[in-house]
């Protein structure tokens, strides 16, 4: 048989690592080329894993929840032609580790992008804790890097050297093969990866839970009657952590211990970084305005009862998204970014809208690509679109690449407004607010006033002082309040 290694692909944008979220398959079954077989999080999205081989699964390389670089075996699968075969290495592996190009009855196969064979050895590697000598990754193929190495660093090291083992019979057992600390053979705790997801998720250590499968497998209901346990005995005093962290992490607040530390990685790592840049780089200016949003209101309702839009969500968002693309347009300068090494300003002609969306791994700006170019359906429809891929976690890198605006709605969550961060690359961002029943003085034709109610909304703009002076910054979004205050005035200027 040929046991082929598959090691973690490039996923584009620059990353070098990601996160093991859920093993979709388990060893002894049965692949076919393509099928999905894992999926990761990176640094911007959930993304799922075509296996490029067909065959018998081998061995599960890596656990859910570890985080691993570009090029670290993952899983391995017996394709059943016999003979010893290279495993798969990233395209690029072979030569920054000084190794012989892939043989050509390999490069022929069926395998993914940036992928080809490289010649290696096949033997498994030692696992700690399990009878008879049978192998597990290395621990440097387990471990995240301690430092920061360059790109071209990670893809040399990123494949380990094999070491040599002696085959030996080993026990069935269903669980994967699993090294590391605690457990009942000095080893890490036995379990599938979809309860480790689940023990992740609850907040639970897998080492406080007594295993009742066959041979010292934790089972779900072990996981779920230690966590049920664990909340009815109070077995910790009040936690000091924020609620929103002991949400996130799956565990009651007021239970479990007083403090938690929660990794940052994934999406809200990058997002930090990105904020810390954008707020220390670009000098924001905020200026808020106050409008009578009534007729923008009015228009919703006649739009949700048309024949057009009946089949998508018509919000007030979709009339600022409209609108702003209008003010942009009358105002291009709002529109472009600031080029520090060629000292230029880069006016956009085109506008890619970003709308940002809060989602359980953490804020993300999705954009719609040239959204100047769509009618106000096309506009719903791409924001129905973004919206429900954001939340189901499958927004791609390239979905979050590229934008030139970006609007962020507070007011869903009732707040009136705010002071947004500038999102990178970009050079203004626009928060709409709550919109709330107030009085308002409404002037009548014959000139007087009166106190009505009307719909009442705050629009706040941040922009990058670097590009944007104040003259232009107030009258964009004057004439983007204008807009949602008559949205005939669109008619007009469109």
């Amino acid at each position: 048989m040929a046991i082929r290694t598959f090691n973690l692909p490039d996923p584009g944008e620059g990353l070098v690592e990601a996160e093991i979220v859920e093993w979709k398959v388990s060893p002894g079954d049965t692949v076919k080329v393509n099928d999905m077989v894992l999926e990761i999080e990176t640094a911007k999205s959930l993304v799922e894993l075509p296996i490029p081989w067909a065959g018998t699964v081998k061995e599960l390389l890596v656990e859910v929840g570890q985080t691993i670089d570009v090029g670290t075996p993952i899983i391995s699968i017996d394709d059943g032609k016999g003979g010893d075969e290279a495993p798969a290495a990233p395209a690029g592996q072979a030569s920054a580790a000084g190794e012989k190009p892939a043989p050509a009855e390999a490069a022929s196969e069926a395998i993914l992008v940036g992928y080809g064979a490289k010649a290696g050895a096949t033997a498994r590697r030692a696992r700690k804790g399990m009878p008879g000598g049978a192998a597990a990754p290395s621990a440097q193929a387990a471990a995240p890097v301690a430092s920061a190495p360059t790109e071209t660093e990670q893809v040399a090291a990123a494949a380990p050297v094999a070491e040599p083992a002696t085959p030996a019979p080993r026990a069935e057992s269903p669980a994967p093969p699993v090294a590391g600390p605690a457990g009942p053979a000095g080893g890490r705790p036995r379990a599938k990866p979809p309860v480790r997801k689940l023990a992740k998720d609850l907040g639970i250590d897998l080492a406080a839970v007594a295993p009742t499968g066959p041979d010292g497998i934790i089972t779900r209901d072990d996981v779920t009657n230690h966590s049920t346990g664990a909340a009815a005995n109070g077995l910790a005093a009040q936690a000091t952590s924020a609620p929103q962290a002991a949400v996130a992490a799956g565990v009651p607040f007021g239970s479990g211990e007083r403090e938690e530390r929660i990794p940052i990685k994934g999406v809200r790592k990058m997002t930090a970084q990105a904020m810390v840049g954008s707020a220390f780089t670009a000098p924001h200016v905020t200026e808020w305005i106050t409008v009578d949003v009534t007729k923008t209101m009015e228009l919703v309702d006649r739009l949700k009862g048309s024949r057009e839009f009946k089949d998508v969500k018509v919000t007030p968002l979709l009339v600022l998204a409209r609108a702003l693309v209008l003010a942009v347009k009358r105002n291009p300068g709002m529109n472009a970014t600031w080029d520090e090494a060629a000292q230029e300003i880069v006016q956009k002609n085109y506008v890619n809208l970003g709308i940002a969306a809060a989602t359980p791994r953490g804020l993300i700006v999705p954009n719609i690509k040239d959204a100047h170019a769509l009618s106000m359906l096309e506009l719903a429809q791409a924001i129905g679109q973004l919206t429900a891929t954001a939340r189901e976690g499958r927004t791609q890198p390239a979905e979050m690449s590229g934008g030139t605006m970006t609007i962020t709605n507070v007011g869903v969550f009732g707040v009136d407004s705010g002071t947004p961060i500038i999102n990178p690359g970009e050079s203004a961002i626009v928060c709409f607010g709550a919109i709330r029943k107030q009085p308002w003085v409404v002037s009548g034709a014959d000139g007087t006033d009166e106190i009505a109610i009307r719909h009442v909304t705050q629009l706040a703009v941040s922009f990058d002082h670097r590009l944007i002076d104040g003259e232009l910054g107030s009258r964009f979004l004057s004439e983007l309040a204008a807009i949602l205050e008559d949205p005939a005035q669109a008619l007009v200027w469109g």
